[in-house]
């Protein structure tokens, strides 16, 4: 079960990284899925007007983020120690992208995110991200 309700997982990414605060939000969140969205404006737009390939991974990378908070709790220094991502179609422009984030493996000092990118009214995704994340060794064990 998730450690925290959308709302306070929200309120934990601003005050941990304020620098992407009203960026992303969480659609849905349960002990088995993530679902974030990114509201894609200009800045996170590439020449022909869709959505770049660094707007995605920042996409995929808070949707592993999630994930992995919404198991362990707060352990803001949790961080990225591996990320592959395959881009399979253009972004619908205009749109936003959502990520459906899945938490294949959670052990003491590592979890394992699939996340499949999709533009928001597409069926078919557009980018699939696998992340690793380090998590930090708790003091007290």
């Amino acid at each position: 079960m998730p450690h925290f309700s959308a709302e306070e997982m929200t309120a934990f990414l601003d005050e941990v990284f304020p620098q992407v605060r009203g960026m992303f939000a969480i659609d849905r969140m349960d002990g088995d899925r993530v679902v974030m969205r990114l509201h894609a404006d200009d800045r996170h737009l590439r020449p022909g007007g869709t959505v770049s390939g660094p707007a995605m991974f920042s996409l995929a990378d808070v949707a592993a983020y999630v994930a992995t908070m919404a198991r362990i709790g707060r352990e803001a220094l949790t961080v990225t120690t591996h990320c592959s991502i395959d881009f399979m179609r253009k972004p619908a422009a205009g749109r936003d992208l959502l990520a459906e984030a899945r938490l294949l493996k959670l052990g003491r000092t590592l979890s394992v995110t699939d996340v499949l990118l999709y533009s928001e009214g597409m069926d078919e995704p557009v980018a699939h991200a696998s992340l690793t994340y380090a998590i930090p060794r708790r003091r007290d064990t």
